[in-house]
């Protein structure tokens, strides 16, 4: 090994000393997926400095791995989502077009592949790519919930052979045609490349033969056609504002979208269902002043179309479920946290009249007041890496199930298997089925006051998950364990009997108002306006419960500076450390920031629907249109930034819609997330 110096990027110091040796002397070498981790700009900077394409941003599924030896970093891969078109590959496969549609989110595209100048060991890169290999088997799922079955790769042969590939088993099926696709067009190059491909499964083109998908039913949805209304540039000019896209970026924008929504299309059973779903979620992302399903049909499929679409919403027979699950996998891909809090809140949408599923006058909390209002329940996601919402079910008041509203439940379409359930069972459900799930990493459970003063709810958090609740002021609760006396006899009438515990329990608000326990001044978070300062008390409590006391708990008590109050009881550990409560005491508010972006840009209470289909499917197409916009966000990388709050997720927003119309954030729009 021979000095030739080092290179320093970003405090890291680059070894560019030449390294030499046989392959057996660098064992064991160490792969480290470095995606969302602080080894991922090295991992950029490497790639874009190095090799030969250079790198500036991928697009969808990714996985980078940086190789180290001895520390040291010597080779960057990465795999990324398959090409769409490629002859001699399909030719290969013997796939259909349904075929096709259906496989290739498993085939996988090994897009870079660099080992560093100065690194110089035989039989190297054919070994880095048997390993990775194995690794990627196992990454890929986990991050995509989608098993890799091929993978396949272009090599430039003007410059290279490919030889570590033919090393490796992979096979070489021909050249490419040299096209490449520049925006919607197909743009010949000329400059041909060669197609490699390895099969983990070797027998799949045998498999792929005897696939009876070969001869599919011509009514339902076999292949991706364009579809060229998503293409529209009548894009949100506030979406656009916010994110910060330039006009290339802009025109990138329909190409994204039709990329994105092919990834549900699955769920449809006819074409039509699939054209309908689209273009609700490019109304829903354009610049329309009401995204309900007239004013959407009318723009873009004409009068004709509003009745079907209707019927689409209300009751045609596609898979919402498997719709759901889809959108769910793809969010928790992007934002998962093993110290991620699973979030439940409750958004009320006011309402005229009387016939509209669930419509009822009952406290809507927008408006502050008792008033016409139908009710949703709401489960969202939080952590390091970003927020979204994760389902949502609508609130039935109980009089909804007196026999006089028989005919109102059937003409609005609501399941006969759904009974009265209230808004805290509603959601302790939800909690259950998402963390039952398994897609989503979480530490923690975090609610308003509406639920957290629900000692029921709390209850039903599942072991091993600690909960941080909001809670009312008056809530009771004991400093000290109390010990059971008789009351002093007063000289009067009959003297007591009844054991109380002594001292008393007392109101939280009494608490916060105690001098004897200090306010602690700290940052919360990093808001679009500054830091987000409030003053913390905590302590230990027993909680009153029906007159005993009951579990030993945190009460954490926040001052903003305007003056206001919060409560929360935790069923933390109590050695936790302080910073871990003060960052779970941050990760619930991402939810109501996910109702203003949805609210203020996506028409999530636009809809005009009266039954109970129409009303959850418009929620998920808006969850599905508000993802499109976090990944988009990540990829320009537009509007975001990060800051050293412990904990605080980042900015998946970015977005600034306002001032808050609901009395349960931090204190107005300060908080500002970005990715």
């Amino acid at each position: 090994m021979s000095t030739q110096g080092a290179e320093m990027h970003n405090n890291f110091s680059l070894d560019t000393r030449s390294l030499v040796g046989k392959l057996k002397d660098l064992r064991p070498l160490d792969i480290q997926l470095v995606n969302k981790t602080s080894w991922e700009p090295l991992w950029d900077y490497l790639v874009r400095s190095y090799h030969y394409l250079g790198y500036v941003k991928m697009f969808g599924p990714r996985v980078k791995y940086l190789v180290f030896y001895r520390e040291r970093p010597i080779a960057a891969l990465s795999y990324n989502r398959a090409a769409l078109h490629v002859g001699v590959r399909d030719t290969f496969l013997g796939w259909t077009p349904a075929q096709k549609q259906k496989l290739l989110p498993h085939v996988v595209n090994n897009n870079r592949f660099l080992i560093l100048p100065w690194v110089r060991v035989k039989n190297l890169a054919s070994h880095l790519l048997a390993v990775t290999l194995k690794r990627l088997v196992r990454d890929w799922p986990a991050l995509y919930g989608t098993e890799p079955l091929a993978l396949e790769t272009f090599v430039d042969l003007d410059k290279y052979r490919g030889t570590c590939y033919r090393a490796a088993n992979w096979l070489y099926l021909g050249e490419t045609r040299g096209f490449a696709k520049i925006g919607k067009e197909f743009v010949y190059h000329g400059h041909r490349k060669g197609v490699f491909v390895y099969l983990i499964n070797p027998a799949w083109p045998t498999l792929i033969a005897k696939d009876p998908c070969r001869h599919p039913n011509p009514h339902t949805v076999t292949r991706r056609v364009p579809n060229m209304i998503l293409h529209q540039p009548d894009w949100n000019p506030g979406l656009l504002a916010e994110i910060g896209l330039d006009a290339e970026e802009v025109e990138q924008l329909g190409t994204l979208l039709d990329e994105y929504l092919a990834y549900f299309q699955d769920c449809y059973q006819r074409r039509e269902q699939q054209e309908h779903g689209e273009t609700f979620v490019k109304g829903l992302l354009s610049d329309l002043d009401r995204k309900s399903i007239e004013p959407i049909a009318l723009r873009y499929q004409g009068e004709k179309a509003v009745r079907p679409m209707q019927f689409f919403f209300q009751r045609s027979p596609w898979d919402e479920p498997k719709m759901l699950l889809l959108y769910q996998k793809r969010l928790a891909s992007l934002v998962n946290d093993p110290n991620g809090m699973i979030t439940v809140d409750g958004s009320d949408f006011p309402k005229k009249g009387t016939h509209s599923v669930g419509t009822s006058r009952q406290h809507c909390g927008i408006l502050g007041k008792t008033d016409n209002c139908q009710a949703g329940v709401f489960i969202g996601y939080s952590g390091a890496h970003g927020y979204g919402l994760v389902d949502r079910r609508l609130y039935l008041p109980k009089k909804w199930f007196e026999p006089s509203y028989q005919a109102r439940r059937e003409r609005c379409g609501v399941p006969e298997d759904v009974t009265f359930a209230t808004k805290q069972q509603l959601a302790a459900e939800m909690v259950q089925q998402v963390l039952a799930s398994g897609y989503f990493q979480a530490r923690w459970v975090g609610c308003d006051a509406g639920f957290g003063s629900d000692r029921a709810f709390r209850a039903a958090v599942p072991p091993g998950y600690y909960y941080f609740a909001d809670i009312h002021a008056n809530q009771l609760v004991w400093r000290t364990k109390p010990q059971w006396v008789l009351p002093e006899y007063k000289g009067r009438g009959k003297r007591p009997q009844k054991l109380i515990p002594s001292p008393a329990p007392v109101p939280v608000a009494t608490v916060a108002e105690d001098k004897a326990l200090p306010w602690q001044t700290i940052v919360l978070a990093e808001g679009a306006k500054g830091p987000i300062i409030a003053k913390v008390k905590c302590c230990r409590v027993m909680e009153y419960r029906d007159g005993e006391p009951g579990d030993e708990l945190w009460l954490y008590i926040r001052q903003y500076e305007n003056g206001r109050i919060k409560y929360a009881l935790s069923n933390a550990p109590a050695d936790i450390p302080m910073e871990e409560l003060h960052r779970a005491a941050t990760l619930r508010w991402p939810i109501e920031q996910c109702f203003e972006e949805c609210k203020s840009y996506l028409g999530m209470g636009h809809y005009e629907a009266r039954s109970w289909n129409a009303w959850h499917r418009h929620m998920l197409f808006v969850f599905i249109a508000h993802l499109f916009l976090t990944e988009v966000r990540l990829q320009f990388k537009k509007n975001s930034y990060y800051h050293d709050a412990p904990g605080l997720p980042p900015n998946c927003g970015g977005l600034n819609p306002g001032p808050r119309t609901d009395s349960s954030g931090p204190g107005g729009s300060e908080l500002l997330f970005a990715t």
